[in-house]
């Protein structure tokens, strides 16, 4: 398998799992501080989107990265909550 194949099929696979995330995931604080970390991690996501429509295939998959760490972190100080615990098992939670 060629590299490109490799880490597109990594990029689509992680996608999906974070386009699952953004859509179970609730915000527990609501001060301005903890919004703008959600609205990075959410950021970070849509800018991996448009990488990779670009064909920026390392820049989407660093920003998908970059994008389920801030989520990792904000469910551990519990600043975000996952409403589906089945996507626990991604994170460092359990």
């Amino acid at each position: 398998m060629k590299l490109t194949e490799e880490l597109n099929n990594e990029i689509e696979k992680h996608s999906i799992m974070m386009d699952k995330v953004f859509k179970n995931i609730r915000l527990l604080m609501k001060e301005k501080g903890f919004t703008e970390f959600y609205e990075l991690a959410l950021s970070y996501y849509k800018d991996s989107i448009h990488f990779r429509t670009k064909n920026m295939l390392v820049q989407s998959f660093e920003a998908l990265i970059i994008s389920w760490a801030y989520i990792d972190a904000g469910l551990k100080l519990d600043i975000l909550e996952l409403t589906d615990d089945s996507l626990k098992k991604y994170f460092t939670i359990e």
